[in-house]
């Protein structure tokens, strides 16, 4: 029989813990930011070399371009709860019905509905206890504690928190992402004020951070010859990506990503819709990190993460 301990216990646990509890169960809610490069799966391999024992369960629940408030109105706050939830399912079917009789091409409606019927139907089958929750912000994060973030990142961490859950703040930075190499210095203000904010909003609902706007500015800085998004996409490219994933395995285990071997990322989206072995920029669309590159990233990412823990007096 295994053992039975709680997130917290597994995420802070020793290897013999780990090795009785045998799986991490991860739920990232978000958009493109969390979908493009199959960043879950990148977290998953991760986590699964820097804890060997431990397997990854990865869940992702993805709206093209929606926030937080989107998923609340769409349902995707009903994939958290481990408790019977079936009423709260059949209110959201019954509320999003309505709202497509009004608006017959509210595709995200549409598709949210189908999503539900689902999960009622396969309720008892695959509801889950989620060891952590990734609630992944976009543009939704830049007017502090008025901001559509820091109201409903608050709903669904209660969801999390009731059923033993780690929450994480998965914070999106693509106001600030280069698409060329930097000749001058980053502007940190901004930066600085957005994550203070988040640092209170995690301190508020208990939450751990991905800082990833602390994260890009100090790849900037330390290392300006890096680009961190596309030129023909707006989306962060694999070398943020990357960032990305070392920073959320951190944020996940609070444990540093330097010396993890995983050393590429490829991403879902090709070249003019057309080659899939280039990316939207006509590169390979899978990049391999060379070891220094990889070790700087890992680094970077570490030293970010530890730079909100400091913001938060951790």
């Amino acid at each position: 029989m295994l053992a039975i301990v709680s997130p917290r216990q597994l995420l802070g646990a020793d290897p013999s813990t780990q090795e009785a509890t045998k799986t991490l169960k991860v739920l990232f809610i978000g958009n493109s930011y969390t979908a493009r490069h199959h960043l879950a799966d990148v977290v998953k391999a991760m986590i699964q070399e820097g804890r060997p024992g431990l397997q990854v369960e990865a869940k992702t629940v993805i709206y093209g371009g929606r926030r937080l408030a989107d998923h609340w109105r769409l349902g995707s706050q009903n994939f958290i709860p481990f408790g019977d939830n079936q009423d709260d399912i059949k209110a959201t079917i019954k509320a999003l019905e309505v709202q497509l009789k009004k608006d017959s091409g509210d595709k995200y409606a549409k598709y949210a509905v189908e999503r539900q019927r689902k999960l009622l139907t396969e309720y008892e089958s695959t509801r889950t206890r989620w060891d952590v929750v990734v609630l992944q912000s976009y543009r939704d994060d830049l007017e502090g504690d008025e901001s559509l973030y820091a109201r409903y990142a608050p709903k669904f961490a209660g969801l999390a928190h009731a059923q033993g859950a780690k929450v994480v703040l998965y914070e999106t930075t693509p106001t600030t992402q280069n698409a060329k190499p930097l000749t001058e210095q980053p502007d940190a203000k901004s930066v600085l004020e957005k994550a203070e904010a988040i640092a209170a909003l995690a301190d508020k609902i208990d939450a751990e951070v991905a800082p990833m706007s602390l994260v890009a500015l100090k790849c900037q800085r330390q290392r300006p010859d890096l680009t961190l998004r596309f030129v023909n996409d707006a989306h962060l490219n694999q070398t943020m990506a990357y960032l990305t994933a070392c920073t959320l395995y951190a944020a996940i285990l609070d444990a540093d990503p330097r010396g993890l071997s995983v050393d590429s990322i490829t991403d879902i989206r090709y070249w003019q819709n057309k080659d899939r072995t280039k990316d939207r920029d006509n590169l390979p669309i899978k990049k391999v990190f060379s070891e220094q590159d990889r070790a700087d990233l890992q680094r970077i990412a570490w030293e970010g993460y530890q730079a909100m823990k400091q913001m938060r007096g951790q």
